[in-house]
């Protein structure tokens, strides 16, 4: 399955990183406590031939104690996500791995751009990829949240 997501963003890609810097080093402090949460496996500096100078990570999050109890009962006490990084902002590519079925991974290829979405090509894909790709875009500012989804601080609603 090819799938592409075009988000359009309020920001521009430079007022976006700053951002994405903080949340993720937000979101590794709040859910990592008692064993649980993301641990940095690796994280070094990078250089691609293409992309040039950037970022290395490996990183595990352990999930056992976000699963629900009936699903424990199932799998290895310690299950977790092995999350492959290589960050040459704004082009990222990042690999899922989950250490129950090493197998199954999921390949993510990001693109940051100052646009509304227009580039038909942007991760200079193959004409066999494109012709397999499915491209969904998604507006957070004007596509409808649905009521259980909604939190207070969601984005659409704020005002200046």
């Amino acid at each position: 399955m090819l799938k592409e997501y075009r988000i359009c963003m309020p920001m521009s890609v430079e007022e976006y990183h700053i951002g994405q810097l903080y949340m993720i080093a937000r979101h590794s402090l709040e859910q990592s406590h008692g064993g649980e949460g993301v641990e940095v496996v690796e994280n070094t500096s990078h250089t691609d031939p293409v992309h040039g100078q950037g970022q290395y990570t490996e990183k595990r999050i352990h999930l056992s104690g976000k699963l629900p109890v009936w699903i424990r009962s199932y799998i290895p006490r310690f299950i977790y996500l092995t999350e492959r990084a290589w960050n040459y902002y704004p082009y990222t590519e990042t690999e899922l791995t989950c250490s129950v079925v090493p197998r199954f991974s999921i390949k993510i290829r990001t693109r940051y751009e100052n646009n509304n979405g227009s580039s038909e090509n942007c991760l200079n894909m193959e004409e066999e990829e494109l012709k397999k790709r499915t491209v969904d875009r998604v507006d957070i500012l004007t596509d409808p949240v649905d009521e259980k989804h909604y939190k207070e601080e969601e984005v659409r609603l704020m005002t200046a």
